[in-house]
């Protein structure tokens, strides 16, 4: 489903390089996670693939399902079926979260050529998504994410990638913020995703993420590129002995 072949992208506004020929392969149906030390190019690499024009990639191709999206825009890789979930979701004063959610859908809908949803139907869709995922439903009459918790902020992403169902979805660093509770509740969200068609890429530090949503593939980058990959029990190797290993092997 991705093929990220020699990929080398640098920061647009002062031409810092910080991916430098990274390679990775995810099929559809498959949870591969990425982890590295800081700076390593993780959330760097997350922003590219939703097509942020804050970095420039100058070499190298992204094919999604065999086709370039690299002159595709952020509205355009997203109707195509690409999800980003932030570490850090933006809040959107004025614009309340059933609003928003509705707007998202019908967007995704008319780009595939689908009749817009009747409100009846819209509504049914989210209270029944956002109860699997315990939120209140006042919550999604305020505004999307202001004065939302940590937690709140997490799930409400995982509402909207749960009611768009992309098709490759990306979480930068889901976990981040999260207490015991909330994390098995975002994972859960995750988890009830995972589909023959579908893939999910997993940044994350941490292997306690892991835990519950367990990886097919865990890939390590350093200094923007792969330097190691490997299945589910890397995972643990890096949480038991940390990067540095693996870093000086790879140097």
């Amino acid at each position: 489903m991705l093929e990220i072949k020699n990929l080398h992208a640098r920061i647009a506004e002062d031409g810092t390089e910080i991916i430098r020929g990274l390679n990775l392969t995810v099929k559809a149906g498959e949870v591969a996670a990425i982890m590295g030390p800081n700076g390593s190019g993780k959330s760097t690499l997350s922003y590219i693939l939703a097509g942020r024009d804050d970095y420039e990639v100058t070499e190298g191709d992204i094919l999604y399902n065999g086709e370039s999206i690299l002159e595709l825009d952020p509205s355009e890789r997203a109707a195509k079926g690409i999800f980003l979930a932030f570490q850090y979701p933006v809040e959107i004063p004025g614009v309340a979260t059933m609003q928003f959610l509705k707007v998202a859908m019908n967007e995704q809908r008319k780009a595939r050529g689908e009749d817009e949803l009747t409100t009846p139907d819209f509504i049914k869709r989210v209270k029944d998504a956002a109860a699997t995922l315990q939120i209140d439903p006042a919550m999604l009459r305020r505004p999307l994410n202001v004065g939302f918790s940590g937690g709140e902020k997490k799930r409400a992403e995982i509402l909207q990638m749960k009611l768009l169902a992309p098709q490759l979805c990306v979480l930068d660093e889901t976990d981040s913020g999260l207490d015991i509770d909330a994390l098995k509740i975002v994972s859960g969200g995750v988890n009830a995703l995972r589909s023959p068609d579908r893939a999910i890429i997993v940044i994350t530090h941490y292997q306690r993420l892991l835990e519950y949503i367990v990886p097919d593939s865990v890939h390590v980058l350093h200094r923007g590129q792969v330097i190691k990959s490997g299945d589910k029990d890397l995972a643990r190797v890096l949480e038991a002995e940390g990067y540095t290993g693996i870093v000086e092997a790879a140097a």
